[in-house]
This record gives C-alpha cells, structure tokens and sequence, in this order.
C-alpha cells in the first residue's frame, strides 16, 4: 500500500508541475501559503507594501508530504519589505525538489501605491521570476539506461506575474495573474500551455480587538482567495490574529492541499520564527503533512509612515514599560479632556452674560435713536440707520473678541493646572512607589535575617544528630565486628570438618564415574563401528543410483546436443543463403549504382552535344551546372541508402542470433549467453545516417526543382519544344522525378524495417533476461547454497590478520541501487560488500571473507544483470541500513561496502 501511494505522490507531483512539452520544463509556483506574517509577496506582488510597516530577511524551508522518501522539498530566502512611503520591494533565491525534478532561481518584486485619501490608496505590483528547471542525474538510479531521461536537457524560464490591490480601512480588494507570461530562453518561444497559469482574486480584512488583558489591542488579520486555472479552481482561507506580546497563531484551509495551522513568535524585538503544519485532506487524506518553517529578521525603521503605521510589535523577552506610559498618558489625556470641558462649559456661560448685558445696552440705544429719528427729517433716516448698523456690527465684533479672548485665557490657565496636577501626581506615584520599594527592601532584609538564623539553628542541631548517630553506628560496628569474628571462627570449624567429609565422597564418586565411563566407551565403539559400516552400505547405494543417473543424463544431453547441432547446421546453411543472398543484392545494388554513374556521366555529354555551337546563354550554363550538382548529390545519396542497407542489415543478423539463442534455450540447449551490446552509440550513429540520408534527399529535390525552374524560363525565351536543349533538359528532369521517387520509396522502406527489427529486437532481448542462464532456478539456488555452506563450514579463520589488497570486490557500487524481481530474495535493504558475475571470483571473496573472520555472509544473484552480490547484512527500513553503513567497521572486506534495495 505505501509503495502504491508513493507511486501516486510522484505521479500527481510530476502532473501538477511538468508541462505537457516534451523538454520537460517545470512550471513556476512558490507553495508559500500558509502564512500572512512573512513572503506575502508570493500570494499578491502588491503585498510587499499592503498592510506592511517593516523590513524582513527570512529564510523558510517546506518539505511536503514528509513520511514519503523524495518527497517535495522548497527552500526560499528572501530580503522584502516597505522601502518609502509609497514603495515595497522584495528580492528572494529558490530552490524546489520534486523527486528526480530540481528547480532554482530567483524573484524581483516590486510594489508601488497611489494615495486616494488617508483610508483608500491603490497599490499596483509585479513578481518578475527567472529559474533553471532539470534533472538530477544523481538522484536516478535504475538498471536500465532511459533515453528519456538521458536526453532532458535543463530550461531557462523568464516569468511574469503582475497584481493590484484596492485598500481601504480596514478591507484589500485584489487580482493577480500567476504566470501571465513564461519565456523558454532555451528554445526563445513563448509557452502556451502552462498548467499553472491563473488569474487569483483576494479579500483581506485587517483590525485590532478592543477589550483588557493579554488580548488588548491584538491585531486579527484574514485573507480569502480563489485561483482560477484552466482545468480547476481552487479557494483557500487564512486567518491570524497577533497579540502585542509579539506571539501569533495562523489557521487555514486550501480546498486542494487540505488544514493547516501555525504559530510564531518575537524571540527580541529583530527575530522572529514561525511554524506551519499543514495536513492533506480529501483526495490527498493519504499523503499525510507538511511541515513549514520560518526564521526571520526585522531591520529597525528610521521613518515613520503615513499609511498603515499604527501598530508596534512587542517580544517576549522585552519590558512592557512603553505600555505602562501610554497606559497612563491615555489616563492624563482622559483627564485632561474631562477639565476642558468644564472650562467650555464656564466660558459659554459668561459669553452669554455678555451678550445678554450688550443687547441690553444696544437696545436702550436704538429706543433712543428710534425717538430722535421721529423728530428729524428723512434724509437723517438714512444717516442714522447706518450708523445704527456700524455700532452693532461693532458691538458683535467685541463680543467675539471678549469671548475668544476669554476662551483662549481659560483654557491657557485650565492646561497649566492640568499640568501641575499630571506632575504632582507623577512625583506622588514615584514617592509612593519609592517608599514602598524601601519598605519591602526592609522587610526582605529582615526576612533574610530570620531566615539565616533559622537555618543556623537548623544546622546546629542536625549537627548534634549527626555527632550522637555516628557515635551510635561506631559501637554498633564494634559490636558486629566482635559478632563476626565469633561467628567465622565456628564457621571454619565447621567448614573444615564438611571439607574433610565431601572429599571422601567425591573420591567414591570419581571411582565410580570411571568405571561408568569405560563401560561406555566400550558401547560406543561397537556402536560407532555398527554405523560405520551402515553408512558405508548406504553411501555406496547412494554412489551406484547416482552414476545410473548420471550416466542417463550424459545420454540425454548428448542427444539434445546432437539434435541442436543438427537444427544449428540447419541454420546456418539459411544464415549462408540469406548471406549469399544479402551479397548478390548488395553487388546489383553497386552495379546499379555504377551504371547510374556511367548514365549520368552520358546525360551531361548528351546535353553538351546538344548544344553544339549553339551560344551558351546564362541559364543554359546554370541548368548544366545544376545537373551536375544533382548527378553529384544521386552518388551521395545512393552511398548513403546504400550504408542505411548496411546498418539494416547488420541489425537483422544480430536479431537472428538472439532469435536462435532464444529458440534453443527453449528447447532445452543451453550455451553461455552472448553479452548485450552498448546500443547507445550504434542507435546515435544510425540516426545521424537516416538525418544524412533526408538531407540529401532534400537538398536534390531543392536542385531538381532550380532546373525546372530555369527550364521553364528558358522556354519563355525558346520556345520550340523541338529545341533539342530543351527536349534532353524535359527527359532529364522526369528521370531527376523518377530516381527521386524510387530513392524516397527506398529510404521509406529501410526506415520501416529499422523499426520493425528494434520492435523484434526488444521482443528477444526480454525473452532472454526472462530466461536468464538456467532453465530451474531452483537448480542454479540450490547449487549456490551447497557452495557457500560448504565454504563456511571447511574454511577456517586466518591465523594472519589479512589486508584490503587481499580481496578482489569485482564491481563497485555508488550510491543506492535498485534491483527488481530477485528470486529467492525477500525486499528491503542490503549491505552490499562485493559483486561479482564469476562464480570462481565470489567463492574466492566468500572465502577470504569467512577466513578474516566473517561468518555472518550470504549473497544473491541478479538475473538482469547475471551478477552476485556478497552482502553481509539486511534491513527492512533505510533509516537504519543508513545507520549501518554510516557505522561500519574498519574490517578490510568492508571497505568498498554499498547499500542495495531489492523491489519484488
């Protein structure tokens, strides 16, 4: 089940981020996304500066899935924060392992705000990704060569990922598209499909609890996202609330990696670490958790901002005296606010005092003038109406003058006393406070002198207890020493005289046990003898139908040998035919070609005896000039299809001698197998011959059709069809036509039949690693048993110590091998010491082995490889096979020791 699963994590890894491009290149995404403390920047580029106030370098590492070997491993080191008032920037290095997949580079973020007003502000941003994408070769370990994995070749990606934010006071509103634009530099095309490719929108909430206590003031952050991508969508929530003791915790849900949760905290007031747990869910429930962590430091600000400001975070080592001084200055503020309004209070009380006396005044004024304006003419009217007017406006001028003038004195005076008082206060606190740290200095002083004196007591007496009770044990051990030596004097006595007793009868014991003991050595010898010479009658029994069966099996092996000499003569008279037959072909293939010579040779004298004295115009001269580059080009295109015959049919003969090894294995005949061939180079060789072959092919028909072309022109100038240049130019381009078809048809059919002998090829080549060397593979186990017990049990240990020159460890190992389908083998990891393929050479290692004193050893054969391999230990789990080679001893037949896993 857990190999199954494994399988699985691989699949959905290497489908998740390789595209579906046969360069392999690895799709950028940073997995950081449990986290709203640090690398924001990675969920939204604008998030360098939304909601942040500080400067951070931090280095984070994610590992995936941890209980899977291989499993997903990220790391990120990153330098970003809020740079001015209207800027954020980040800088970061990344590595990401994906089993056999590394991915590293580097992101640039950049973040710019425009400010509505103070509460709504538009932040605009962007994360500009380079990375190298590839396989590690070390970390592939398989019996088998892959060409697919040979030739992936590493990929240079530039991508692009842009954002905006719209923030508000409390609320961000966002969208960004991840990978909007990715730039293969290695093959400079853009990719088109990108599996990872998505538009992401946000909404972030941003506020601070109100109430007392170790939550007071805590700031409460959560973000809801959806990714958009083209076959899936995918929603996620984090939410985290910070206390201003500089502790927070973190919880989430992503609807395709499942729940997680996290806590940090402020060890100073610069350094930070954070952890992330986060447990797959769902379809994922089986791949278990993830592990997340953070360490990260924060750079002192030398500017304070504008815009989201407003908050200080605390440590869990530093004071909370800033807390105590704010606490106390919001007290003086309250009550500072509470004296002002006391003082708006009295001045508005004697602004209407004033008023009330002044409209008094004003109206006893206008009653008069009101009585004078009755006895004056009109025009006066005017005059003293006006002048009404300007004594008002004078009046009300006044007033506000007494009232600001008055406001402005009162409350001058009101924060004067507010003052005094906050300071006589303060010096009344600290009096307190210094008395009472005096006072408990006192009482701590007098404590400690009470309790010195108590324990001076308490020694005192312990003392005394110690004095009385070693005296008491000093006479209690005379005592027993006095008992003792009464006590052993009576126990030798009685010793002696038990002695004297058991030596008598030990003496009439030994008497009687050799008279016992010949007795039955006289049985045993008759018994032995008996046995003797009923083991002689058996083994000679045993010897006799041993021979009979052997001499059966000579009988019927040298049958079979006949009958395959028989069925090999048979085949290798067809192998001589079909070889008569290849050279007969080959030989009219090079009379063919030498008379397509000495007919091209003829073509170029026939057309410039067609010529004759006729005036040699430039297209004349071009179209001779062209056939000679084709007649040319026909020569090397034939040698080339002529080697693709050569190629095609050196593979059919090795086919054939796989195909016959097979069929007589088969049938019983068994011979020593013919070792593989390094197809590498030969397969590299033929498919740079079928490139020439197309090539050449091509560049004829190009030349072909620059003939035609300047024949076409020329009948424009002479356009007789009897014009003999043009009639031998027409036959001569439909022959170029025809020798063009057959050589296509040919290459076609060469090209076919290559793939029809490595489809065969492979078909045989299984056949015979399924056979392997032995028909019984109990027989070939059970003779490799009887040797190495028959090696253990005659091999004696060395009496001279021996050295690590005196073994030979045949091939060795490098890293961890992988070896499938081993018979007779239980799975799981093995301390691989030798490995031989000769069975002479393993039974000179086991000996040596066993005579340096290494009796624990065994080994066990590889049928893919027909190699041994001498292990002296097996483990079920890596963790402690690694131990074990980690621990190895100085031993000389462990130096070149290895670990081995067997799969079946």
């Amino acid at each position: 089940m857990k190999k199954s699963i494994l399988h699985i994590v691989l699949f959905f890894s290497l489908i998740t981020q390789l595209h579906s491009q046969e360069n392999g290149v690895v799709a950028f995404t940073l997995p950081v996304r449990n986290s709203l403390k640090f690398n924001k920047y990675a969920l939204n580029p604008t998030f360098s500066f939304v909601r942040e106030q500080n400067k951070y370098i931090s280095i984070t590492n994610k590992k995936q899935w941890a209980q899977f070997e291989n499993a997903p491993e990220n790391y990120l080191v990153s330098y970003s924060g809020r740079f001015s008032e209207n800027t954020g920037v980040g800088i970061g290095l990344f590595q990401q392992s994906n089993g056999v997949y590394t991915n590293f580079g580097g992101i640039l973020n950049f973040a710019y705000n425009a400010v509505f007003d103070r509460d709504s502000n538009l932040t605009f941003g962007t994360n500009v990704a380079f990375y190298q994408s590839g396989i590690d070769q070390g970390k592939i370990v398989s019996n088998f060569p892959d060409s697919a994995l040979n030739n992936t070749e590493k990929s240079s990606v530039v991508t692009i990922n842009p954002g905006i934010n719209y923030g508000t006071m409390f609320f961000d509103f966002g969208v960004s598209v991840n990978n909007l634009v990715s730039y293969n530099l290695n093959t400079s095309e853009l990719i088109e499909e990108n599996p990872e490719q998505s538009i992401q929108g946000h909404i972030m909430y941003t506020g601070f609890l109100q109430g007392s206590g170790f939550f007071d003031s805590s700031k409460f952050s959560g973000l809801v996202r959806s990714e958009f991508k083209k076959d899936q969508t995918v929603i996620s929530g984090v939410m985290m609330l910070t206390v201003p003791k500089g502790i927070w915790g973190q919880a989430g849900y992503n609807t395709l990696y499942g729940a997680s949760a996290g806590i940090g905290l402020n060890i100073s007031k610069q350094i930070a670490v954070e952890y992330n747990y986060e447990q797959s869910m769902g379809e994922l429930s089986e791949f278990g958790n993830s592990h997340e962590i953070t360490l990260a430091y924060k750079f002192n600000k030398k500017y304070r901002y504008n815009y989201s400001d407003d908050e200080e975070d605390g440590s869990i080592f530093s004071s909370s005296n800033k807390k105590r001084k704010s606490v106390n200055k919001r007290k003086a503020s309250a009550a500072t606010s509470e004296s002002d309004k006391e003082r708006f209070r009295a001045n508005r009380v004697a602004s209407e005092k004033v008023k009330t006396e002044r409209k008094a005044q004003f109206e006893a004024e206008a009653k008069a003038k009101e009585e004078a304006k009755q006895l004056a003419e009109a025009p006066s009217e005017t005059e003293e109406v006006a002048d009404i007017e300007e004594k008002q406006a004078e009046v009300e001028e006044v007033t506000e003058e007494v009232e600001v003038d008055a406001n402005a004195e009162e409350l001058a005076k009101a924060q004067q006393e507010a003052d005094a008082k906050a300071k006589a206060e303060e010096l009344a606190k600290a009096q307190q406070a210094a008395d009472a740290k005096a006072k408990a200095e006192e009482l701590a002083r007098a404590q400690q002198a009470a309790d010195a004196k108590a324990r001076a007591e308490e020694l005192a007496k312990a003392q005394q207890a110690a004095d009385a009770k070693a005296k008491a044990e000093e006479l209690a051990k005379a005592q027993q020493a006095a008992d003792a030596k009464a006590r052993a004097e009576e126990l030798a006595k009685a010793q002696q005289a038990a002695d004297a007793k058991a030596r008598a009868e030990e003496l009439a014991k030994a008497q009687q046990a050799a008279d016992a003991k010949a007795k039955a050595e006289e049985l045993a010898k008759a018994q032995q003898a008996a046995d003797a010479k009923a083991r002689a009658e058996e083994i000679a029994k045993a010897q006799q139908a041993a021979d009979a069966k052997a001499r059966a099996e000579e009988i019927a092996k040298a049958q079979q040998a006949a009958d395959a000499k028989a069925k090999a003569e048979e085949l290798a008279k067809a192998q001589q035919a079909a070889d008569a037959k290849a050279r007969a072909e080959e030989l009219a293939k090079a009379d063919a070609v030498a008379k397509n010579q000495i007919e091209n040779s003829s073509r170029a004298e026939e057309i410039v005896e067609a010529i004759g004295n006729a005036p040699m115009d430039v297209a004349t001269q071009s179209m001779i000039d062209l056939t000679k580059l084709t007649d040319e080009s026909k020569i090397i295109q034939e040698d080339l299809l002529s080697r693709l015959n050569e190629k095609m049919a050196s593979k059919q003969k090795d086919l054939d001698e796989l195909k016959q090894e097979n069929d007589l294995r088969d049938q019983g005949i068994v011979s020593a197998p013919k070792p593989f061939k390094s197809v590498t180079a030969e397969n590299a060789a033929l498919e740079a011959l079928k490139a020439d072959v197309e090539n050449v092919i091509t560049n004829r028909d190009e030349k072909i059709k620059e003939i035609e072309k300047l024949y076409n022109e020329r009948r424009k100038k002479v356009k007789s069809k009897q014009d003999p240049v043009n009639v031998i130019y027409l036959d001569a381009i439909e022959l170029l036509y025809k020798e063009q078809q057959e050589a296509k048809r040919a290459q076609e059919r060469l090209v076919s039949t290559l793939e029809d002998i490595k489809i065969a090829t492979d078909i045989e080549r299984k056949r015979r690693i399924k056979k392997a060397n032995y028909d019984n593979e109990d027989d070939r186990y059970n003779k490799d048993r009887a040797a190495l017990n028959y090696i253990k049990e005659s091999t004696a240990v060395s009496a001279e110590p021996l050295t690590e020159s005196d073994f030979d460890f045949g091939d060795v190992q490098s890293n961890i091998q992988i070896v499938k389908n081993v018979a007779k083998a239980e799975s799981g990891y093995y301390m691989v010491i030798a490995v031989h393929a000769d069975e002479a050479q393993r039974d000179a290692f086991l000996t040596k082995a066993v005579a340096a004193g290494q009796s624990n050893i065994d080994f066990f054969y590889d049928v893919t490889s027909s190699k041994y391999f001498i292990y002296s230990q097996k483990f079920d789990y890596i963790e402690t096979a690694s131990r074990a080679l980690k621990n190895k001893n100085n031993a000389p037949y462990n130096s070149k020791m290895s670990m081995v896993r067997i799969e079946n």
